[in-house]
Parts: C-alpha cells; structure tokens; sequence
C-alpha cells in the first residue's frame, strides 16, 4: 500500500512536469514546447492517479489486499 501512494504520487507529479513543459509552461529543456510529451505527461499522471486510488481502496479495506 505504501509503495503504490508513493509510486503514484511521483508519477502524478512527474506527469504533471512533462504535461507543462510539453505546453510550453516550463522551459529550460529539450522537451519544451513538444507536444508528444504532454500527451506521455497525461498517460504517466491517470497511471499514477490509479495507483494512488488504488492504495486509498485498499487502506479502506484491507480485506482487498491480498497477500501469497
């Protein structure tokens, strides 16, 4: 559970990165003003907001974390 919350709060902060500098919003690097890497941005933030819903499902219930 704690490493799917910290796993998807990077990738939801590391998406939103690429997502401004794909805009234009940030400059300083090679990835500023490209498009392609706002849509990767977009892709990286929904996988890293699934990871963080899923730790909420499962702090919620812990019934759903199944261990071998």
């Amino acid at each position: 559970m704690l490493v799917r919350g910290i796993g998807g709060i990077i990738l939801v902060v590391l998406g939103a990165v690429w997502i401004a500098q794909g805009i234009g919003a940030m400059n300083g690097s090679a990835m500023s003003g490209h498009g392609q890497y706002a849509v990767l941005g977009v892709v990286v933030a929904l996988i890293g907001l699934f990871l963080l819903l899923r730790a909420w499902r499962i702090r919620k219930n812990p019934d759903l974390h199944q261990r071998p």
